[in-house]
């Protein structure tokens, strides 16, 4: 039987999504086959409208191999097993004649645990020992969800947690979730036959295409044991921020009430003395802890190395004790065990990497005004990591709307541990860059407008010519205003004042669920939504309701940023640009991607506005606008008025 041909394939999937076939989307799909077939690795750029999941499913399934597809957001994972696996499957069907298998795989705590269900949660020590259910009164918060989790464990068949709708409080899900550091195993918990993320992981075993998260895939390549099957393909979506997602699973922190939980776990299960140890130290710790001042350590302060040393030691005694140790009168004595090694483990490890004073690692404390401080510790850079652990055995296509910045994908490539494209050393992973560019008619679709005449953004203060820029421009507009900020405190200061003085409704982020949010933003023309760092990403509202995407500045690090500035500083240190390879290209990032909310559909218009005029006369500048959408650039402020006017006009003679 002849292979069928990767055109014919990709016409039925697309056909079967009832999308268009796109030239991007066509060269997309060779490369992936390409580089499947030659077991080498591809960054792909592949702008909004593309159709880049159909892009990558269609070669990925055709070749026959297993192939786990990572991304960053729920919203992609659910998209591809509930809407672009199944209907792919389904219209691939008849000329592969076999029906590829997929499956959703998470991490062990997004999973419902029918043992801390039934059994309960081990508890701290002055809580007593009950049952969670019962002790909840019924009509708080916390008491109807822990009752309607009850019954949804009746009726759910995944256990997963992202099924429950609407959702529950992370007090609420940790009453009945375990840790993979918490779980008994299967083979030693009553309910083990029965389990959800058992379940899950048997369900990935005989899967084609397993579906995961960046942050199982940072597990699976930094703690060794695999936690996904053995896969020939691994595909990378929303692969921008990936860096950033294994930095935060490589991150380890300390508080006081973690310690001081690890004691109250830990203290039943060893003998008196060496209970005493480790809570004298959790006492020194606390004390330190409640001095510290936010900010970088760039040595570890004496008082704190002493607090830390104590802690790790006597936290490893606890650990071997724990072991020999039975106490009758404890209730379920296997989950309450592994509960407390865990917590006693967490705070060991953490401690002794601390100690370690690795020049790859970065320490630092910060302080929440509700939480008190907490010690952090991430790598200086997940570049080795990444380049050692993803590329080995497997062919890797890394794939995103937002790859090229500044007009290449070298400055990617490096923080994946890559060298420059066309640059092969002895171990250097062989990868080629293709831009498939994008459906959408940038520069008639969108306008770029930098208010150069604006006062540069100081760090401090509010900034009273800019407010009245995003006044007029709003005005302009008739509303259809996405604010993106670049800290809360400024879009809480925008929404106050520009309520005060517009009749257009503002919304703002945290006062509803973003989701809520998203869709109130969506369904009246007239009103803006204005928020921070999720905004810049998560917004998918095409059509008439967003034809203004404003961002207040230029997105940089905060300067106090204890990781960003270090690795800024080690590049400098190692004869490179810091600014440029760190802040500029975080800036980039975030700008491309705030800049991507504008044109989501082929009729979309409107403009894009930086009211920061660094953009404009910095000479990093030309960097960051390579970067964006290829928008009809100006400086004008009464060009912008009149396009936003016009725009505003026809949506309205339209009924829009």
């Amino acid at each position: 039987m002849t292979k069928p041909s990767l055109p014919d394939l990709l016409h039925a999937a697309v056909s079967a999504v009832g999308g268009t076939e796109r030239p991007g989307q066509v060269a997309m799909a060779e490369a992936v086959a390409e580089a499947i077939d030659d077991n080498t690795h591809r960054l792909i750029q592949a702008g909004t409208g593309t159709g880049k999941s159909l892009g990558y499913l269609v070669p990925a399934l055709a070749h026959g191999e297993r192939v786990v597809v990572a991304t960053a957001t729920l919203a992609l994972q659910r998209q591809l097993v509930e809407r672009d696996l199944p209907r792919t499957v389904d219209a691939l069907h008849p000329q592969l004649r076999r029906r590829p298998q997929f499956a959703m795989l998470k991490g062990r705590s997004n999973y419902l645990c029918l043992h801390r269900l039934h059994e309960g949660a081990p508890q701290d020590e002055e809580e007593g020992l009950f049952d969670q259910f019962e002790a909840a009164t019924p009509t708080s918060k916390l008491g109807k969800d822990l009752l309607r989790l009850r019954d949804w464990a009746d009726e759910t068949e995944t256990g997963d947690r992202d099924d429950l709708t609407p959702g529950v409080s992370d007090k609420a899900w940790s009453q009945i979730s375990v840790s993979s550091r918490e779980c008994l195993g299967a083979t030693k918990c009553a309910y083990g036959a029965e389990c959800f993320a058992e379940a899950a992981r048997e369900r990935a075993k005989l899967a084609d295409v397993v579906v995961t998260n960046h942050a199982l895939l940072a597990i699976d390549a930094i703690e060794g044991a695999p936690v996904l099957p053995q896969h020939e393909v691994l595909i990378v979506d929303e692969a921008h921020e990936l860096v950033s997602r294994v930095t935060g699973v490589a991150t380890g922190e300390l508080t006081p009430g973690q310690v001081n939980r690890a004691v109250k776990r830990a203290a039943k299960l060893v003998d008196e003395k060496t209970a005493d140890a480790l809570q004298t130290a959790s006492e020194s710790f606390e004390r330190v802890m409640e001095l510290a001042l936010p900010g970088r350590l760039e040595e570890v302060p004496e008082d704190l190395g002493y607090a830390l040393a104590a802690l790790r030691d006597a936290a490893r005694n606890v650990i071997s004790a724990i072991g020999a140790t039975r106490d009758k009168s404890v209730h379920d004595e296997d989950a309450v065990r592994k509960q407390a090694l865990a917590a006693v483990e967490g705070v060991h490890g953490v401690a002794e990497r601390i100690l370690l004073r690795s020049e790859y690692d970065v320490v630092w404390y910060e302080r929440h005004d509700r939480f008190g401080a907490t010690l952090r510790v991430a790598p200086l850079s997940v570049s080795g990591l990444l380049r050692e652990k993803l590329f080995e055995d497997r062919s890797v296509v890394l794939t995103s709307a937002t790859l090229k910045l500044g007009g290449d994908f070298n400055g990617v490539a490096a923080s994946l541990g890559l060298s420059p494209e066309g640059v092969e050393g002895d171990d250097a992973p062989v990868w080629k860059g293709l831009d498939v560019g994008s459906p959408f008619d940038y520069p008639k679709q969108g306008i770029l407008y930098v208010a150069k005449h604006l006062a540069t953004p100081g760090r401090e203060g509010t900034r009273g010519d800019m407010m009245d820029e995003l006044a007029e421009l709003i005005e302009a507009a008739g509303g259809r205003t996405l604010g993106l900020f670049s800290s809360m405190r400024g879009a809480k200061a925008a929404a106050e004042e520009l309520r005060g003085r517009l009749d257009n409704p503002v919304l703002l982020q945290g006062e509803e669920t973003l989701g809520e949010l998203i869709k109130a933003f969506a369904a009246d023309p007239k009103t803006c939504l204005f928020g921070t760092l999720s905004l810049w990403q998560g917004v998918d509202v095409p059509g008439p309701s967003c034809q203004l995407v404003v961002m207040d500045r230029i997105p940089f690090p905060r300067p106090d940023d204890p990781l960003m500035s270090a690795r800024q500083k080690s590049v400098e240190e190692h004869g490179g640009n810091g600014f440029m390879a760190v802040a500029a290209t975080h800036a980039a990032l975030l700008m491309a991607q705030g800049a991507g909310r504008l044109v989501r559909a082929g009729g979309d218009r409107g403009v894009v506005a930086v009211l920061d005029p660094r953009l404009a006369t910095a000479r990093y500048g030309s960097f960051l606008r390579a970067t964006l959408p290829d928008f009809w650039y100006t400086t004008d402020r009464n060009q912008a008025r009149r396009s936003l006017a016009a725009i505003d006009a026809t949506a309205k003679a339209e009924g829009k």
